[in-house]
């Protein structure tokens, strides 16, 4: 006689009948809220609109809050420990005491969510004693009208019940739940799979109803296929509860305060009920919300660290962007991150946890390894359209040599479900299994989901070492990288950048905050540097001031808010901040120089005159006009020289555009006819065609012609862009766009700044540009005002140049990489759109052409074109992006040599950190001379990056870091006096002592190619 044949849908189907028997529904809740458009405080809950809710009514619209009153008895002849209560508001749901605090946190199982990592709905309360009086139910919830994703899911009541939970089924459920899916995941033909089948089969028989008596059968006989285990394990995976909580996207960030709270609160409640459990976090941020917020849920947090079941995660402040940061705000990032954990927790964060940053830098690994960082934890690779990166581990090597080992996942998410398919996934796709026997596994449902539920713990405690399966252990990330650190030698290395083959269009979208970024850092820079100087004659550095800033900046670098991926209410809160800071930075700025100008020793004659400050660590020639006149003036590196008679107390201060001065200023010639546009300098002569393209540039000491013959520089032009946020077409330069309308064409001549003024309209949008040449330079700028009202729309401009070379040079964070201008592998075609920060280049060996610029990040070099990307206007998440008015500049600048001899670096500086003045006192005796360089290293590819005040203690911090990829010794030179000088790490940690040269006030310093050097100073 033939075995029945088993179907695995009838399988399923009994899987579906017991999680429907699971909970009983025996009585209604009584329903009130209190609705109000923005959260208010538990001891402000009845503030709001009064509403008593039934079954299917609605009870507000999107982002709308609420405090939720439900009321209700316990049922005669019920035991409370049966008893649940089954809640889903359409909404997320926060449950708190008595006090206030958080609780538990409550998702609508209607929620969006990938299916396929399991269902998201959180709406099971287990009645705890402060949720009773006697008999009586009484619980209090904070309520958001949102989904884990932002969206609006109705608004309704959906379920406010009574329930008996019946524990035998619902352990029986998983029961079926675990061996099922196991079975799925075997072989076809194991014997294995067979047997589990046919268990399974056989308590489907068995189980005609469920009763306590065959209920308790059916566990029994399926006791054996669960117990068991596999032998000795080839792969071993760690499982760390995971909730990744994006600090704003698809909602605002007041939300994502009480979406920690309802997901932290969560977290701990499972710990409760599982003791194998182990949950970990990051972002230093969200715990500081958390302590702000809700002090009491906060201390039960910093319990469970204690007892090493609670795994606070990564080392940055936030899980920041690393395309568009300047450098100095990864290092703060870091510095602020290790030392929050450090201070709060005792605990010394050792990886970084970027789970779903859009590509990672290649300074990162120097940054990492400077900073005690030995290990990175990564899944977005996999996110790449065109080539599958080879590792999941390995070694990722930096522009410096500096290596991290570093870790993706191989289930390829944040959100696993802890499903067999989960294991058996990871032991599948794992692509260094051939050499590690260790994996890692995050599980759990982010963005508010409230992490891990009862699901993901009930399969892990069935899946420990289930035959069939890798075996698993719940265990901290920091004992799966010390376990995965000893298999080191075996990992192949990746060096240079991560490059995430999507989400090119975040280089671009919602320009204006990368703009107020880009001022920020450099104002900060600013800031920093004078508050050195200034402490040193008596003023107080304003250390708290500047962190609160310095927080607020790192903040608006998380991953979806700075690369412009976030909702339209998140850059209409975060610009009105960024402008707030900006003003109070750039007050405290011009309040600190004005106190240095205030120690300036001066004559009389001097004494209506002008103070220039310089922070750049080079002597800067430049044009200066004050009170209507124009000076070339010379300033000393990281100092400042005294003007006589320049300016009053009611003029306006400015700095031309140009470099590399001539002392004297021969007039500047400007040729404007109906044929022909020109400006001619003593360097270039451009001309213009009448559309006010360029069509040539001719560099007259070099007799050399910078755009390609027949071809039209500074392009302007617009390209059909049906994109969203992340992204936009690879393809889209396949149709050549369109050019903009010239409008109106104008002259300008001031002092040694002659230009044309382009005015242009396109749709419903205008743009003005001045190009301005400026007399004794080779920079050519092109500063710009836009009006953008466009729809689906993208605003380029691109140069194509008389240059050869299969290379384009890119500025990141302390360096430069190159990247390929052609396309000859499908890794070389995939990597069209490039970030790059200050300056791009296209060099032979003899000469070259960069592109500068003073807020944009995307870039495209194909084959001799330059090209940058300008403005965008998607319409998802925010409807309206970038349809703003917008102001910036970039520059071309042809220089001799390549951009190392150009010194490029410099040039791209120079753009973005003018000089800045103040008038001269009307008092005549100060401490300072009348002009003085502060620091200076002389070697020309030594940049000095941040000058701070140590965040312990009152030494000096100095970063410097070398430029141009070679081996390098310098001299750094003092303007004050150096009792003692250290090398540190870039947490300030003294790692060796220097000499100091006492006579001349200097110390030797060499580097390795773009090495980054700390050094800490104790000041006379």
């Amino acid at each position: 006689m033939p075995y029945e044949p088993i179907r695995p849908e009838r399988l399923q189907q009994m899987l579906n009948h017991l999680r429907e028997a699971i909970y009983e529904p025996v009585a209604e809740l009584e329903v009130t809220a209190w609705v109000t458009p923005e959260p208010v405080s538990y001891k402000d809950r009845m503030t709001g609109t009064k509403m008593t809710l039934v079954h299917g009514e609605r009870w507000g619209s999107l982002w709308d809050c609420a405090w939720f009153r439900f009321t209700g008895s316990i049922p005669d002849n019920s035991r409370k420990e049966d008893v649940v209560l089954l809640l889903d508001i359409n909404g997320e749901l926060c449950l708190v005491d008595s006090e206030g605090s958080p609780v538990q946190g409550l998702t609508t199982v209607n929620s969006e969510f990938d299916f396929s990592l399991g269902l998201p709905g959180k709406r099971v309360v287990r009645l705890h004693d402060m949720y009773l009086s006697g008999s009586d139910i009484e619980v209090w919830a904070d309520a958001g009208n949102n989904d884990l994703f932002g969206k609006y899911q109705g608004g309704t009541l959906k379920e406010a019940v009574i329930a008996i939970c019946r524990e035998d089924i619902r352990s029986l459920y998983y029961d079926v739940e675990v061996l099922l899916e196991a079975a799925e995941q075997l072989h076809a033909g194991t014997a294995r799979k067979e047997r589990i089948y046919q268990a399974l089969y056989d308590v489907s028989l068995q189980l005609t109803d469920f009763s306590p008596e065959l209920v308790n059968q059916a566990k029994k006989q399926l006791d054996k296929p669960l117990s068991l285990q596999g032998g000795d394990p080839v792969l071993t995976i760690s499982a760390v509860g995971h909730a990744h909580i994006d600090l704003a996207w698809l909602w605002p960030i007041r939300e994502t305060i009480r979406k920690g709270a309802r997901t932290f609160s969560t977290a701990l409640r499972m710990m409760e009920r599982y003791p194998e459990y182990v949950f970990g976090a990051s972002q230093p941020q969200l715990y500081d919300w958390m302590k702000q917020h809700y002090p009491a849920l906060y201390e039960q947090i910093k319990e469970r660290v204690r007892e090493g079941r609670w795994e606070p995660q990564g080392a940055m402040w936030v899980e920041s962007d690393t395309n568009v940061p300047g450098g100095e705000s990864l290092v703060r990032q870091i510095l602020y991150g290790k030392r929050y954990f450090q201070q709060e927790f005792d605990l010394e964060m050792k990886s970084l946890w970027m789970p779903d940053v859009f590509g990672y830098s290649a300074s990162l690994p120097q940054l990492l390894k400077k900073s005690g960082v030995d290990y990175m934890m990564t899944q977005k690779l996999s996110w790449s359209e065109y080539n599958r990166h080879p590792h999941h581990s390995f070694l990722w090597e930096g522009i410096d040599g500096s290596t991290v080992l570093t870790h993706m996942p191989p289930e390829d998410t944040y959100n696993s479900p802890a499903a067999p398919r989960s294991i058996a996934k990871a032991e599948r796709e794992y692509l260094d299994k051939n050499v590690s026997s260790h994996a890692l596994m995050l599980f759990g449902i982010g963005d508010g989901g409230g992490g891990p539920g009862e699901e993901h713990l009930e399969r892990l405690a069935r899946e420990k070492n289930l035959l069939g399966l890798s075996p698993v252990v719940q265990e901290p990330s920091w004992k799966f990288f010390e376990r995965l650190n000893e298999e080191r030698e075996t990992f192949q290395t990746w060096r240079g950048e991560l490059y995430l083959e999507k989400h090119q269009g975040t280089l671009t979208s919602q320009a204006r905050s990368k703009r107020y970024n880009r001022k920020m850092e450099k104002a900060l820079r600013e800031l920093e540097f004078a508050s050195v100087l200034a402490a040193r004659l008596g003023k107080t550095y304003p250390c708290e001031a500047l962190e609160a800033i310095w927080k607020e900046v790192l903040l608006y670098q998380f991953h979806d808010i700075l690369p412009g991926s976030s909702i339209k209410r998140v850059y209409d809160e975060s610009l009105v901040q960024y402008e707030k800071l900006l003003s109070q930075t750039e007050a405290m700025i011009a309040e600190t120089y004005r106190y240095l100008a205030d120690h300036i020793s001066h004559d009389a004659e001097a004494s209506s005159g002008t103070v220039v400050f310089n922070s750049l660590p080079w002597e800067r020639r430049e044009w200066l006009r004050a009170n209507g006149q124009w000076h070339n003036v010379l300033v000393p590196s990281m100092g400042y020289t005294v003007i006589p008679n320049v300016a009053d107390s009611g003029a306006e201060d400015e700095v031309a555009s140009g470099i590399e001065m001539l002392a004297e200023t021969p007039k500047a010639r400007l040729d404007v006819t109906v044929l022909e546009r020109s400006l001619e300098n003593d360097k270039l002569i451009v001309k213009f065609d009448q559309i006010g393209g360029i069509l040539s540039i001719l560099d007259k000491a070099e007799a050399r012609e910078v755009i390609q013959q027949g071809q039209m520089g500074n392009d302007l032009r617009v390209y059909h862009d049906d994109g969203d946020a992340w992204d936009f077409r690879h393809d889209y330069s396949a149709n050549p766009g369109k050019l903009l309308n010239l409008l109106h064409v104008q002259e300008l001549r001031d002092g040694p700044r002659i230009g044309l003024v382009f005015e242009y309209g396109y749709g419903e949008s205008t743009l003005t540009q001045t190009v301005v040449l400026t007399e004794g330079s080779r920079r050519i700028d092109f500063e710009t005002a836009v009006d953008w009202r466009e729809n689906g729309k993208m605003l380029r401009t691109s140069f194509p140049l008389n240059i050869r070379t299969d290379q384009v040079r890119c500025e990141i964070q302390f360096g430069s990489l190159s990247r390929p201008t052609h396309r000859n592998t499908m890794w070389d075609f995939a990597k069209d759109e490039i970030c790059a920060h200050q300056w791009v280049d296209l060099s032979e060996p003899d000469y070259g052409v960069a592109l500068l610029n003073d807020c944009k990040y995307g870039h495209r070099a194909i084959h001799n074109v330059l090209d940058l990307h300008l403005l965008r206007s998607s319409s998802y998440p925010d409807p309206d992006a970038d349809r703003a008015e917008h102001r910036f500049t970039y520059s071309l600048y042809p220089h001799q040599g390549n951009h190392v001899q150009a010194g490029i670096y410099r040039r791209g500086n120079e753009l973005n950190i003018p000089l800045r003045t103040v008038s001269l006192p009307n008092q005549e005796i100060g401490k300072l001379p009348s002009s003085q360089a502060f620091l200076r290293p002389d070697h020309a590819n030594i940049m000095v990056e941040s000058v701070k005040k140590a965040e312990d203690g009152d030494d000096i911090i100095v970063r410097l870091y070398e430029t141009s990829g070679t081996h390098a010794n310098t001299t750094l030179h003092f303007g004050f006096e150096v009792a003692e000088a250290w090398t540190t790490d870039l947490m300030e940690s003294i790692l060796t002592a220097l000499p100091i040269d006492k006579t001349s006030n200097k110390i030797a310093l060499s580097f390795t190619p773009f090495e980054i050097i700390t050094l800490r100073l104790k000041l006379h």
